[in-house]
């Protein structure tokens, strides 16, 4: 009886243990998605102005090319990658 009680509590041990380092994993995760999304939008946003915003600045609608595309893709990436984790984390 005593070592089916022992072997339960150090089940449920390791089993908290697992828990805690998962929810670990998934917050540095998070934090870490997190600054990389928002450096990619700040990188993304360097040619709009407050004007463009008011109806000024007259750019007219122009293809991404370049860095500028694979930086878009990469925003886009981080996005799905951020909601996935922050959704895996709250269920968790």
């Amino acid at each position: 009886m005593e070592l089916t009680g022992m072997m339960l509590s150090d089940s449920l041990s390791m089993n908290l243990i697992v828990r805690m380092n998962v929810e670990l994993i998934l917050n540095i995760s998070q934090i870490i998605l997190a600054v990389l999304l928002v450096a990619a939008i700040l990188l993304q946003a360097r040619g709009t102005g407050l004007g463009a915003a008011f109806g000024g600045g007259g750019n007219v609608y122009r293809t991404k090319r370049g860095a500028e595309k694979k930086l878009f893709q990469l925003t886009i990436v981080l996005s799905i990658l951020f909601f996935g984790v922050a959704l895996t984390n709250a269920l968790v």
